[in-house]
């Protein structure tokens, strides 16, 4: 741990944003004239820069090289965020593929890339199937290019191990959690059910995982690891917690719409799944008619969102949001970080639970 150590400085997120950013662009770039050298298909490394750059908080990023602060890493962070940047073409493996599976429209505001590939193909089953395997394979090499990245971080050779270590856990996580979401039987009710299934493909990649890589980089010790686990996991399961409303409900501000995606691929959430737990036999019946159904309109939406309401679902995810943001706090005032860390981590803890669009 780092107890007692004085940093008065402030972590410039933005400027680490950028400089993952730039390794990002530098790396694609080169993958682009080796790939022209070699006659490769050049929409391929175009379909992934124009999957980064469309959006996304790089919220991984960002913990990755606060784990690293955190865990007392000093002068050069090369290395993590080199580490970070890789977590940014592993999250483009993981919903390029996501969107396939649920054979979603759209991803941050633009079509997902199956549908761009299968639009290239023109109509009818055989550009759907190809459409699919070609974003399947794009995927693919995002996730071969993450692992170059990593492979290539300039990371001290006693801490490489488990650096790799713990990138292998976190994607062994990510796929059984998918495999949970789309094999996954139960009753619609089953919240923790639900609850198991942003653990595994939600909360450790996403807060837990990329906190300790950047701990990792900078040598942390077994109790800094530990807090990470405390923190990132509930912090994690937050998150998703806060995407699943945002999907029904929209944002309070406008900045998000309410959407339908969530609804219609009757998507095992624990938003949804509250709302069956709670609702009476009228209730329940109609939840059981309208979600899933690949044809939902917004006024049968809304029908949903009004049960949603009337059973409290959305109030109790509310508050189950608030306790793990809470409970955050509370592990982060005993964890005895750099004061420009903890800073970081909290501002994160609330663009991870509070964001709205």
């Amino acid at each position: 741990m780092t107890s007692g150590v004085v940093d008065v400085r402030a972590i410039d997120l933005p400027a680490v944003q950028r400089q993952v950013d730039a390794v990002l662009e530098k790396f694609l770039a080169e993958k682009a004239r080796a790939g022209a050298g070699r006659g490769h298909p050049p929409e391929v490394v175009q379909t992934v820069r124009d999957f980064l750059t469309a959006g996304g908080k790089r919220i991984r990023a960002l913990l990755c090289v606060v784990g690293w602060h955190a865990a007392g890493g000093h002068g050069d962070a090369a290395a993590a965020v080199r580490v970070a940047a890789s977590l940014e073409l592993f999250v483009a493996f993981a919903l390029i593929h996501d969107d396939i599976m649920d054979d979603s429209v759209t991803r941050r505001g633009r079509p997902a890339v199956h549908r761009v590939m299968r639009a290239r193909l023109g109509a009818g089953e055989r550009a759907e199937r190809l459409g699919a395997g070609g974003a399947l394979l794009v995927g693919n090499l995002a996730l071969m290019w993450a692992q170059e990245l990593l492979h290539t971080a300039p990371i001290e050779s006693g801490r490489q191990r488990l650096v790799h270590r713990l990138y292998d856990a976190m994607l062994e996580e990510v796929m059984y959690g998918q495999y949970l979401d789309v094999m996954g039987t139960g009753r619609s009710d089953d919240v923790e059910a639900a609850l198991r299934i942003i653990r595994y493909k939600t909360a450790t990649a996403t807060v837990e995982r990329p906190l300790q890589l950047g701990a990792a980089v900078a040598g942390a010790d077994e109790a800094t690891m530990e807090v990470f686990t405390r923190l990132g996991l509930p912090l994690g399961e937050a998150f998703q917690l806060r995407d699943d409303l945002l999907d029904v409900f929209g944002g309070p501000d406008g900045a998000c719409a309410p959407g339908l995606s969530d609804l219609r691929e009757g998507k095992r959430t624990v938003l949804l799944a509250l709302g069956m737990q709670n609702a009476d036999q009228v209730q329940r019946e109609r939840l059981g008619r309208l979600v899933g159904r690949a044809d939902l309109q917004e006024r049968e939406a809304a029908e949903i969102r009004g049960i949603l309401l009337a059973t409290d679902a959305r109030g109790e995810t509310e508050r189950m949001i608030t306790a793990r943001y809470d409970h955050v706090s509370r592990v982060l005032d005993g964890a005895g970080f750099p004061a420009s860390a903890d800073r970081a981590l909290r501002g994160l803890a609330v663009k991870a639970t509070r964001y709205t669009s």
